[in-house]
């Protein structure tokens, strides 16, 4: 697949865009047509973009909704057509591009798997040969002959995915209908990828980062319809795609007026100066400090947890117990709490801290994304955790 500077344009107001669907008809007969420019109340959907992509290869495209993916899909799926620029296929294409889509509703599932055979290009023998592996890896079997209308989110997505994989088409287009699928056949899907990518392009959307980590091996971070990040550095894409979403803006849930979080700090080991950043293997030290706004008579016990860029909970530090040397003091809690040598991953992770009360466990307060922080390494991991270890021979 070869696309080359394809571009297109979408008019927020209906009646508008009718007229200069007009106007652009008559500027094809006459050949006045300036494809480049906007016109008042136009948009890029698209714009500009321009990538290679051969068998054994995976393109992950990131971006936030809106940002102009599922349109770059559906000019290379030919469902609608550019503005500018030009896409040259060579090879069948497959793709899974929304829930549904390609699918005659009223028809069963045996018969649009025979249907959509025929529109990548075989013939009835070459379906027919196919047609139980395909039923097989869908896990339909009991419901391939109801009409497709019928079937759940999760069904639609088995018998697409199932199609567009046991034809084994030259390309291969994904978008994030396999978040709708079930853990087990999600995983049955990237074995599957796995198994057909020596010959097949594969071109894969979602907002998994970890799915797109695991499996791309190039990047295109899309952003109001421009390539934002184009590259191999697929860690970096990624990175950047993560950064546009970090903020240090807290987010109190619950707070009974007792006490309230003024201060949250990662700490350097070697100079306990304040840092945003910190090394694989580094001890995790992280300063907190509370203003007493009610008296209160006991020191809270302090649950701290940590998440990942996926806001997947990754760890919780042990809460303080009736030894730690914590006390209130001009009606302020400061106290550090110390994790020797972190191995998290490379990766943003943030922390959500609660307060409750020692006697009875009640709630005193509890602050999600209260502070985000860094971890460094060389090396980039889609697992949470990058465990130290030593190889011995035996």
């Amino acid at each position: 697949m070869r696309v080359e500077g394809l571009s297109k344009k979408f008019c927020k107001d209906l009646k508008t865009s009718l007229w200069y669907g007009v106007k652009d008809l008559w500027s094809g007969v006459t050949g006045n047509k300036n494809e480049r420019l906007l016109r008042d109340k136009e948009f890029w959907a698209v714009k500009d973009i321009s990538f290679t992509l051969r068998r054994g290869e995976c393109l992950g495209l990131i971006g936030h909704n809106g940002a102009g993916k599922s349109t770059l899909l559906k000019i290379l799926n030919g469902l609608i057509n550019p503005d500018a620029g030009k896409v040259t296929i060579k090879g069948r294409v497959g793709a899974l591009i929304e829930l549904g889509a390609g699918f005659n509703p009223i028809l069963s599932g045996r018969e649009n798997i025979y249907n959509n055979g025929a529109i990548l290009g075989f013939t009835r023998k070459e379906i027919d040969n196919k047609l139980d592996h395909i039923i097989a890896f869908a896990e339909l079997e009991e419901f391939i002959d109801m009409p497709v209308q019928n079937y759940s989110s999760g069904m639609k997505v088995r018998l697409g995915f199932a199609v567009a994989a046991q034809m084994e088409p030259d390309v291969l287009i994904i978008d994030e209908v396999l978040a709708v699928g079930d853990l087990g056949f999600v995983l049955k899907c990237f074995k599957t990828i796995d198994t057909i990518l020596p010959r097949t392009a594969v071109i894969f959307v979602s907002h998994s980062m970890p799915m797109v980590s695991r499996m791309c091996n190039q990047i295109i971070l899309m952003e109001n319809g421009i390539a934002k990040y184009q590259g191999e550095d697929v860690a970096k894409g990624i990175d950047l795609y993560y950064a546009r979403f970090i903020n240090n803006e807290t987010n109190t849930v619950f707070d009974d007026g007792s006490i309230c979080l003024v201060e949250v700090q990662l700490l350097d080991p070697n100079t306990n100066q304040p840092t945003n950043q910190l090394d694989w293997g580094a001890d995790l030290k992280l300063y907190f400090r509370f203003k007493i706004d009610k008296e209160i008579d006991e020191v809270p016990v302090f649950n701290v947890i940590l998440f990942d860029k996926e806001q997947r909970p990754v760890a919780i530090l042990r809460e303080n117990d009736v030894n730690a040397e914590i006390k209130i003091k001009n009606n302020e809690i400061k106290f550090v709490i110390r994790h020797n040598k972190i191995q998290l991953s490379k990766g943003i992770y943030s922390l959500n801290v609660s307060a409750n009360y020692k006697s009875n466990n009640a709630p005193l307060i509890r602050i999600n994304n209260c502070f985000t922080f860094q971890v460094l390494h060389n090396k980039d991991v889609w697992q949470p955790f990058l465990l130290d270890s030593e190889y011995q021979s035996v």
